[in-house]
């Protein structure tokens, strides 16, 4: 049976930086109301919300301390509902982020378990003892430092945290804590909801919490092996996934496997008692990258690498994910999120930056799959520069204050802001006013300089924005949503694959470098390109692609 979500085509808005509508510098639930035409407009059908639940906010929403109520910086229940009943007006769908893993250390469970021992939600959380005055394994936090943070009043007695301290993993061995957050989803889908992108659900499920991780170190080690993926996530997950689609049959279920490979993904994605446990999973997999050369100042200050994309190794990682996801579901296709560089900044070429994105999102976008596309990717944003350690919202950049010199401080910043998620949470720019449209107040996020604007873009026939909606409105046809999907062999740094349904083949070529090439042509009659970047020329045989160019063929169907 088709689902609605079988044709989804997602746009990702980060709430805070998307539209204030009450003129206090942050972004809003009312804001994302007033831009739902333009979101409509792009050519997608899906919003996926980061979360709006009632939190502390020390990890921008992901840290939940009521999930039955909207935090009051962005809204509120009505509002909510608004956004929920406009969005389906204009034929939008919208996915809430659900925080599986873990709740806030403000949340009314982890509040009343530190009172005692005894209290009933003592076993929602995990919880060990030791009497040595260490932790009980050396594992480590993805925030940093050791997974372990001791009880502020029972000296030996630690809880959980697989993120900041501030943030305690859930126990999903406990039967009630499984029943509890199904009913907190429950009570999302009956109010309308049509689906769940599962924040770091693979985590739910943890090894022997005695055992240490191998490593000659004596610091904390990330052992993703001892709480990522392990079996129990699949339990967990069928149990949860069943009981909402007895409230509706056509949830979409969009889960965040960030370390997932295609094998992963093929098993969260199966069917299990006649129904999928995940719809789609997102993995930070899905693109192969490999590091720049290391900067002078990474290097001194151990900071990280910038990444490209690895086009030697793009062929062979596209061809195993629809090849190992076709008799499941189909890959998710993205470039960024809210926890990552922008693409803008990982994969253009500066010396082509328009023309190189346009061709990497026709290279990407109308392959088989689910495109999702970050906020403000339709203007071809980059990271901005963010001039205060602060601004990074990270323990471990603050600390660089005190660490790095005055003098070098501002070439360290700007290193950072090329490679640092929040230099991708920019206020989206709508208009060229001192605030760029978003607010008449100054920005949560303080940056230097300005960015294009959708204004400014509206009003350019060639602009990123003009051309993303033409691609959009060419992924919506059949062929592009349900065709085939075969990569042709080409030469290095180009990508050419058909998309072939009823007869009908869709030919896609795309140059992913600074050079020339040509490109031998399958036995097809062509005529004008449906959708084109650069410059092209068809001779004989060959397509002659000129650097960062592509061309989107519609033709009749052909014996390759």
């Amino acid at each position: 049976m088709t689902k609605w979500y079988d044709n989804a085509i997602i746009y990702q808005v980060y709430p805070r930086s998307f539209q204030d509508s009450n003129n206090d510098g942050l972004g809003d639930l009312r804001g994302v109301i007033q831009r739902l035409d333009y979101i409509k407009a792009l050519g997608v059908n899906t919003i996926w919300l980061n979360p709006v639940f009632t939190s502390p906010q020390v990890d921008n929403g992901y840290d939940v301390s009521n999930y039955y109520t909207i935090d009051p910086k962005f809204g509120d229940m009505a509002t909510m509902t608004e956004l929920i009943d406009k969005a389906h007006a204009l034929g939008l769908h919208v996915l809430l982020d659900f925080v599986l893993n873990h709740t806030s250390d403000k949340h009314p469970w982890f509040q009343d378990a530190l009172k005692s021992p005894n209290s009933l939600f003592r076993d929602y959380y995990i919880w060990e003892k030791t009497t040595n005055g260490l932790p009980p394994d050396n594992w480590g936090s993805f925030f940093g430092g050791s997974v372990w943070a001791e009880h502020p009043s029972e000296p030996g007695s630690y809880y959980f945290h697989l993120f900041d301290q501030h943030m305690p993993d859930l126990n999903w061995k406990n039967p009630e804590v499984r029943e509890a957050m199904i009913e907190v989803a429950k009570f999302w889908v009956e109010k309308g909801v049509d689906g769940l992108r599962l924040d770091a659900f693979i985590h739910i499920a943890k090894g022997n919490l005695h055992q240490n991780y191998p490593t000659d170190s004596d610091e904390p080690v990330v052992a993703e092996p001892m709480f990522a993926n392990l079996p129990n996530v699949v339990t967990y997950l069928q149990e949860f996934v069943q009981e909402l689609r007895k409230i509706n049959p056509n949830l979409y279920i969009l889960g965040e496997g960030a370390s997932a490979d295609p094998n992963l993904a093929a098993l969260y994605t199966r069917p299990v008692a006649g129904s999928a446990l995940c719809d789609a999973i997102v993995s930070f997999r899905n693109l192969p990258k490999q590091a720049r050369p290391q900067t002078k100042v990474e290097q001194q200050w151990h900071l990280r690498q910038q990444e490209k994309l690895d086009l030697a190794a793009l062929p062979d990682s596209i061809v195993t994910w629809q090849t190992v996801l076709a008799q499941t579901t189909e890959p998710v296709l993205y470039f960024s999120n809210h926890d990552m560089p922008r693409m803008a900044t990982v994969y253009a070429d500066p010396e082509a930056q328009e023309q190189s994105l346009k061709t990497l999102a026709t290279m990407l976008y109308l392959q088989k799959g689910a495109p999702i596309i970050y906020y403000g990717e339709e203007l071809g944003l980059t990271n901005v520069e963010l001039t205060r350690f602060a601004a990074f919202q990270d323990n471990t950049v603050a600390a660089l204050k005190d660490q790095v010199p005055a003098a070098e401080q501002s070439a360290v910043l700007k290193d950072l802001s090329q490679t640092h998620k929040t230099a991708a949470r920019q206020v989206m720019p709508w208009d060229d006013t001192p605030n760029q449209g978003f607010s008449k107040h100054e920005p949560w996020l303080r940056v230097k300089g300005k960015q294009t604007s959708v204004a400014e873009q509206e009003q350019d026939s060639d602009s990123v924005l003009n051309f993303y909606r033409s691609l959009l409105r060419l992924k919506q046809t059949a062929l592009f949503m349900k065709g085939d999907f075969c990569l042709l062999n080409s030469p290095a740094k180009t990508i050419v694959f058909t998309r072939e349904l009823n007869g009908k083949v869709g030919l896609v070529l795309t140059n992913l470098s600074a050079q020339s090439v040509a490109v031998s042509l399958p036995d097809l009659s062509l005529g004008k390109p449906e959708l084109a970047v650069g410059h092209w020329q068809i001779t004989d045989s060959e397509l002659q692609l000129a650097p960062w160019s592509s061309a989107v063929f519609m033709t009749e169907h052909f014996d390759n």
